[in-house]
């Protein structure tokens, strides 16, 4: 059977993987109707800017953290939630957030780049707590941090050490809770984390590490955070960064495959004439087919582009998303560059230079081969590591040199 021409595109999600899916569309000659539907009432920026310099600068607006727009015959339309998806009939259910009204729109190409939202804590809230996904969620906390209040922040991933340093350089009283035995460990390991340690306290930064929250104090206003070993900790603002969920449910009934992300194929193909990219994709990686789900700025903006070449091609007839992604962390006086993926289980090796002096590149492994690194202190070698963690080339094979390659003639 002959595919079906695609006729126009439906999109989303209107942040950095919606639009990159239009900008992809066009750029591959695709002359159909695009329309993007985004929940948020303004324009697209650079979310990894929230937790770092944003918060920092009280005279930064969304508008100077803005992100390309798509070409002019693309229809944009802002303060629109999607409620839910009909398969069969191809059909959209959307609600406008101003006024409330409830309607529908024909799908014939679909793109996902819903992303996700700030995952919160099971229990009451009182104000004064705050997550950190969208621009509004940043000039809230912004605000808070104008009285020069004492500060605990729950959850030491990415976004939660970054909101750390950025309270601490403006000079306030920063305490950091996560229940794992150090930051970042999850994602990062535990060598790794333990350094990590050391680079929040050098700069002030108080943890309480090995303990979750059981709660909150104050009624009114938040006054204090309690843990679970029953320690109270004053605070006058909180910060909850326990990580993200992918925004699917309004995919709950539609037929489309869900489990931690919305399911695809290697190309990000979901359905006929559905393709899913972002935060919310769930994919098999290419070197070893474990499906992954990857919060990071540059994987959206690829993922984004290979999606529109899965739509235009058909499923099956496009490549494999098969791109080595970085992502970056600012934290105090320190870059971390993370290039690839680590996962559980990975050999965690320093391949260069001193990880107490947090100068290095560390490196993951696995059967001899590396899947990821982290460049510490060390933007120089991006290039290099990117190269080796691409070609995913032995560790024998990596050659630790500051001045040439990352790989030895060997391979």
């Amino acid at each position: 059977m002959a595919r079906k021409h695609l006729r126009h595109v439906s999109i989303v999600g209107a942040s950095a993987a919606g639009l990159g899916a239009a900008h992809g569309l066009r750029r591959r000659g695709f002359e159909g109707p695009i329309t993007v539907f985004g929940d948020e009432p303004e324009t697209a920026y650079q979310r990894p800017a929230l937790s770092k310099r944003f918060l920092t600068s009280g005279d930064l607006q969304p508008d100077d953290i803005r992100l390309r727009g798509p070409a002019e015959d693309v229809r944009v339309e802002l303060g629109v939630r999607v409620t839910g998806l009909d398969l069969a009939a191809r059909c959209l259910r959307l609600q406008d957030s101003d006024s409330g009204r409830h309607f529908t729109h024909s799908v014939d190409g679909l793109v996902i780049a819903t992303g996700a939202a700030a995952r919160e804590l099971p229990m009451p809230t009182p104000p004064g707590v705050h997550v950190l996904r969208t621009a509004a969620d940043a000039l809230a906390f912004r605000a808070e941090l104008t009285r020069s209040p004492r500060v605990v922040i729950v959850g030491a991933g990415f976004v939660g050490s970054e909101v750390a340093a950025s309270c601490r350089s403006l000079g306030l009283d920063v305490t950091l809770v996560e229940a794992a035995a150090t930051p970042m460990e999850r994602v990062l390991g535990g060598t790794v984390g333990a350094a990590l340690v050391g680079l929040h306290r050098d700069h002030g930064t108080r943890l309480r590490l090995g303990t979750g929250v059981a709660g909150f104090t104050g009624d009114d206003r938040v006054t204090g955070v309690r843990l679970a070993d029953g320690e109270v900790l004053p605070a006058d603002v909180v910060m909850v960064g326990v990580g993200a969920r992918p925004a699917t449910d309004w995919l709950r009934g539609s037929g489309l495959p869900v489990d931690d992300g919305v399911l695809c194929g290697p190309d990000l193909a979901v359905a006929d004439r559905i393709v899913a990219a972002g935060d919310v994709a769930r994919w098999p990686h290419h070197s070893d087919g474990t499906l992954v789900r990857v919060e990071h700025w540059e994987n959206a903006l690829r993922q984004a582009d290979s999606a529109a070449a899965t739509l235009l091609a058909g499923a099956g007839r496009a490549p494999a998303f098969a791109e080595t992604t970085m992502f970056w962390s600012d934290q105090y006086d320190c870059k971390l560059q993370l290039i690839g993926h680590p996962r559980p289980g990975d050999l965690v090796t320093v391949a260069e230079g001193d990880l107490a002096q947090r100068r290095c590149v560390v490196v993951y492994s696995r059967s001899g081969r590396t899947t990821a690194a982290l460049l510490v202190g060390s933007p120089h070698r991006l290039r290099a590591y990117r190269e080796a963690v691409g070609s995913a080339v032995l560790v024998a094979d990596v050659r630790p040199s500051p001045d040439g390659p990352a790989l030895s003639n060997a391979s």
